[in-house]
């Protein structure tokens, strides 16, 4: 049997919300982490390259949506992959983790991928749900219909369950946030690593058993950290979708210094917002 190939997997810290409260971050009041300390939120896309393939993982928001809903885009997501020498057309494949606004705003900008989502995260952000102002806030209606026109050209790919997009790149169901969130399993050097997106915002989410308060279903949402473990190696090889720590915890590139090296082992250890003590046995 031929080995699993390796790939570089990288992530750009695009995005930021300032003045979040960690409380803001933990569904329940009496967690921990639950504070009324200031907690900087982060927003990232991810790069895999190797094998003469070039994936993208997300691809975030737009500035003028981030400035309506109260974020900070730091870099255009799109126009920063040019950092990597990577073009839009260079992209073979887009994954899509879910439909939230801040991760699909770009779907448009890859004129040559084939484009992979969840049937059921399409079937969810175009269903009778979004009735209700309070599930459709997530989503932007211009990136739904983004989706449908490419399923209307066939460039869009509907999984129904676990798929290898190719061979060492997979992605898994991971239901909770939204009910048809993908996460994605890279083999690098190090091993799998799982870009778990939001299915866990934070490290502290997963580690601590503490999901985030923006949900779909919450018994979900705990079961699919039992899946993202059991898909990765150890427990830096989850990569959350939101937690400033990503970009300052990995390598960053040489003369790309937006972007981290996640392939790599990381540089420092993981630090618990709650328990200090936490964070050293992690490391160690």
């Amino acid at each position: 049997m031929s080995p699993t190939p390796s790939y570089e997997l990288f992530a750009l810290r695009f995005g930021r919300q300032s003045g979040r409260l960690a409380r803001e971050n933990f569904l329940f009041a009496d967690d921990p982490c639950a504070t009324d300390a200031p907690a900087a939120f982060d927003f990232y896309i991810w790069v895999i390259r190797g094998q003469d393939q070039v994936i993208v993982v997300d691809t975030g928001f737009a500035a003028h949506t981030a400035a309506k809903r109260g974020r900070e885009q730091l870099h255009h997501p799109v126009e920063a992959l040019s950092d990597l020498g990577i073009h839009p057309t260079d992209v073979s494949h887009l994954l899509v983790t879910h439909m939230h606004w801040d991760h699909a705003g770009h779907l448009a900008s890859f004129p040559t991928a084939r484009v992979h989502l969840q049937e059921r995260e399409l079937a969810f952000c175009t269903g009778r749900a979004m009735r209700h102002a309070a599930p459709r806030r997530p989503f932007e209606a211009g990136d739904v219909s983004t989706a449908v026109q490419l399923l209307f050209e066939e460039r869009l790919t509907l999984h129904q369950g676990p798929a290898t997009i190719v061979p060492g790149v997979e992605v898994h169901p991971a239901p909770g946030h939204t009910p048809g969130l993908q996460v994605v399993r890279v083999h690098t050097e190090r091993g799998w690593v799982v870009l778990a997106s939001d299915s866990s915002h934070l490290w502290a989410n997963i580690r601590r058993r503490t999901p985030f308060p923006i949900l779909d279903h919450l018994a979900s949402m705990v079961e699919a950290y039992e899946t993202v473990e059991q898909l990765a190696d150890g427990p830096d090889h989850v990569i959350p979708g939101h937690d400033p720590q990503v970009a300052t915890r990995f390598p960053r590139v040489e003369g790309a210094a937006r972007w981290v090296r996640l392939h790599r082992e990381p540089i420092a250890p993981y630090a618990d917002p709650a328990s200090p003590e936490l964070s050293e046995r992690v490391a160690s």
